[in-house]
């Protein structure tokens, strides 16, 4: 059977790189592929901006070592800002291809690399494949994307075993039944697929699931197979780590992280949870390198932050102890040196100050200088009652003293299902939406509705437009009727669940009055009245 043909002609595609040569190359292979909707520009910290403010289907993101911002910062920046949407494909271009560069670029989880240069029978190859793909995801993904984690799990069943996504779909399922607290439940349905299929990255999510219901050992089994058949699979080390933590081998955790470094030594949060192992285990040469990495390496990094200054003066602290006097008064001044140089660096970061206090206090209560502990302590409790949300003085202390602290603490259901909110941006997003379906741009007003729903799930006027969408896409097409339909529900029993005020519960009741017809006996036209 061929291929099906991919029209491009209404994707949104964003094309990224430094090259003017090669962005220009790109750009005539996209034309040539039928991109109609298309912008190209260099790479810089606008670009974020770009992608943030506007819907792309796809993003073409080209990486050069030499630049000031690197595509890989791009990469990494998005991931962490919560940028990469699920229904958005990635493609990461890099003619780069080093270990540690690809390693690092895995960690931010693009949907492909491309390595540069390449033919345009390979693009569309790439593209072929990632479009295919979203297009049988994306009930499932866009469910992920507003949070609603029980449709995504229904969306997964319906793509049937045969299709070349089931794994993913599976995949998928395993995820969010694991974020939904149905642990055991994805437990079960990822060890059969997962003795079915010999995937990797289905075992990964099954040792998640494992270490979650405290079956360590059979987590710890199953990460060591993983790691010996891809031996660059650097997650398997990240978890086996925790494994090894939560079982209480330290030095064995200290050790996992140290080879997965090694492997893969660009990034940040490894570099930081090697510092925090290796000070616990009394490695002290280990976490210092860690933190000396980590403090070069956030130079032009998201992850830029105090920390690890402030966990390096730690070190400095403990290696005070059984030093001579020599040797102690220069320890005392590099952990002055530390300190000083991260309230420079941070200015206006309040949380620093706090525990900046409680550091200068431990090692005042280490010379025996208790005047200076009460003053230093009585500091920390002032700049902590300054803060929007203070910190837990007493287990702060003990995680930047390196002490041992509770390991793993189980995160909060809150803390599972924070979502980024800016109303602001949602309402102008949602404007775009309606200024493109009052034009008859329907795919588009689409996008950006859901585009809106990304900057504040919460944001009902979004969700009822959407719902509004559907129902008249289930109303002017039979194909597809019965899944455009459940999407209405969808997004109307969302908006149902949300504090509606008083406007906003009369349109929510008019919609309803429409839901209860028979979708033929709709009026015709625009229901724009709805929208707002």
């Amino acid at each position: 059977m061929a291929p099906p043909k991919i029209d491009y002609s209404d994707k949104n595609v964003l094309l990224v790189d430094s090259s003017g040569n090669m962005r220009s190359t790109i750009f005539y292979m996209l034309r040539e592929l039928g991109v109609q909707n298309l912008r190209a520009t260099t790479v810089s910290e606008r670009v974020l901006e770009m992608i943030r403010e506007e819907a792309f289907d796809i993003i073409l993101l080209g990486h050069n070592s030499s630049d000031l911002v690197s595509g890989a910062q791009i990469l990494e920046e998005a991931r962490y800002r919560g940028y990469i949407r699920p229904t958005a494909g990635w493609i990461f271009m890099t003619s780069d291809a080093s270990q540690e560069l690809v390693l690092h670029a895995i960690d931010s989880r693009p949907d492909f690399l491309l390595t540069k240069p390449f033919s345009v029978e390979e693009l569309k190859q790439r593209l072929d494949q990632l479009v295919l793909r979203k297009r049988t995801l994306f009930q499932v993904e866009q469910a992920i994307e507003i949070g609603d984690l029980e449709a995504a799990v229904d969306a997964c069943r319906e793509i049937p075993a045969s299709d070349p996504c089931y794994e993913q779909a599976m995949r998928l399922r395993g995820r969010c039944l694991i974020d939904l607290g149905r642990t055991q439940q994805a437990c079960e349905e990822l060890e059969r697929q997962y003795w079915k299929d010999d995937d990797k990255d289905t075992g990964l999510l099954l040792a998640e699931a494992l270490c979650r219901l405290e079956r360590l050992n059979d987590a710890e089994e199953l990460l060591n197979g993983l790691i010996e058949s891809y031996p660059l699979l650097i997650a398997a080390f990240d978890l086996l780590a925790k494994v090894h933590e939560r079982n209480g081998m330290l030095h064995d955790a200290r050790e996992t992280l140290k080879e997965a470094t090694q492997k893969a030594p660009l990034g940040i949060p490894r570099q930081m949870e090697l510092g925090r192992v290796a000070t616990q285990s009394k490695a002290l040469d280990t976490a210092e390198g860690a933190y000396k990495r980590s403090i070069v390496l956030g130079r032009r990094s998201c992850f830029r932050s105090p920390e690890p200054f402030l966990r390096l003066a730690n070190v400095r602290r403990l290696e005070m102890q059984g030093a001579d006097e020599r040797r102690s008064v220069e320890l005392r001044n590099e952990f002055d040196t530390l300190l000083n140089n991260a309230e420079y660096n941070f200015p206006k970061d309040p949380a620093l100050k706090v525990k900046s206090a409680l550091l200068r206090g431990k090692m005042a209560g280490d010379l025996g200088e208790e005047d200076e502990v009460n003053r230093f302590q009585k500091e920390a409790q002032r700049y902590n009652q300054a803060l929007d949300n203070p910190m837990d003085l007493a287990r702060e202390d003990l995680v930047l003293s390196g002490d041992k602290v509770p390991l793993l603490e189980p995160q909060s259901a809150a803390a599972h299902s924070h979502v980024r909110r800016d109303q602001e941006m949602a309402a102008k997003v949602n404007r775009l939406g309606i200024k493109h379906y009052m034009a008859g741009k329907l795919s588009q007003a689409t996008r950006y509705f859901g585009l809106a729903i990304e900057y504040d799930p919460g944001y009902p006027v979004a969700l009822l437009n959407l719902a509004q969408l559907y129902l008249e896409s289930a109303r002017d097409n039979v194909n597809r009727r019965d899944e455009r339909l459940k999407m209405v529900d969808r997004y109307l029993r969302l908006t149902q669940q949300l504090p509606l005020d008083a406007a906003m519960q009369q349109r929510v009741d008019a919609f309803k009055e429409l839901r209860q017809h028979p979708v033929e006996e709709l009026p015709g036209g625009s229901l724009a009245v709805l929208l707002r």
